[in-house]
């Protein structure tokens, strides 16, 4: 299962371009690449190690996943953001989730319900640890949030629609990361209740709690003003 989604560390046998498109996609989702930043080729270069030919198909790949816009002949820029795409991610998020979640708690065996348990426990250590944490330092949270809302679907056994559901929660996820703000004892709560639920096989209960989950999220963010 994909527990470490924002990790760029190299691994065996990993290609120059490969190595470089993971870093310019996490990048752009943790907010070091900003929205609307120009992404100028000489600097890319240097900063990840790619060539200027490998870094255009990596950029028209990111084009493709709308984490990039190509500007023609003006080459590209990262993103921009809204308040109104947010809500257009959420809503995708969660048609996507809710139909995965369900067919998952239909299929999952032992070995899914472990890996469950374990990926909340993971994110609840670190969620006890942010609730200590000055805003600003939302990274690693986001993270293993991405580890569990994933270990609950990744028994649902429809790989194109996990893929398509990674791609939407990636830009979901880069709004909480420019936001930099924990969403607090809520979200810890709402954690802790779906992964009961999940194991229960509680499917209307964990939707349910999901759709308001994934809202309170939106309006959490968007509290911050970042987005008017």
């Amino acid at each position: 299962m994909e527990y470490s989604r924002f990790e760029t560390d190299e691994r065996a046998g990993d290609t120059v371009g490969e190595i470089a498109y993971r870093r310019i996609r996490s990048h752009i989702v943790n907010g070091r690449l900003q929205p609307g930043e120009k992404l100028k080729l000489d600097r890319m270069k240097q900063v990840y190690g790619a060539s200027v030919t490998t870094l255009r198909e990596l950029l028209n790949r990111l084009a493709v996943e709308e984490l990039v816009t190509a500007e023609g002949q003006r080459g590209f820029r990262v993103s921009d953001v809204s308040a109104a795409e947010l809500r257009e991610l959420a809503a995708l998020r969660g048609l996507l989730e809710s139909h995965a979640l369900r067919a998952s708690m239909d299929r999952g065996d032992l070995d899914w319900e472990a890996a469950v348990v374990a990926a909340h426990y993971k994110l609840s250590v670190v969620e006890r640890e942010q609730m200590t944490k000055p805003a600003g330092e939302v990274d690693r949270w986001v993270s293993c949030d991405w580890g569990f809302h994933n270990a609950t679907i990744a028994a649902c056994g429809q790989p194109v629609l996990l893929r398509t559901y990674a791609s939407i929660f990636d830009r979901f996820a880069r709004y909480h990361m420019l936001a930099l703000d924990f969403r607090g004892q809520g979200v810890v709560d709402d954690h802790a209740r779906l992964c009961k639920l999940v194991i229960a096989r509680d499917a209307e209960g964990a939707i349910e709690l999901l759709a308001r989950h994934i809202a309170t999220g939106v309006e959490h963010v968007l509290a911050t003003g970042r987005f008017d």
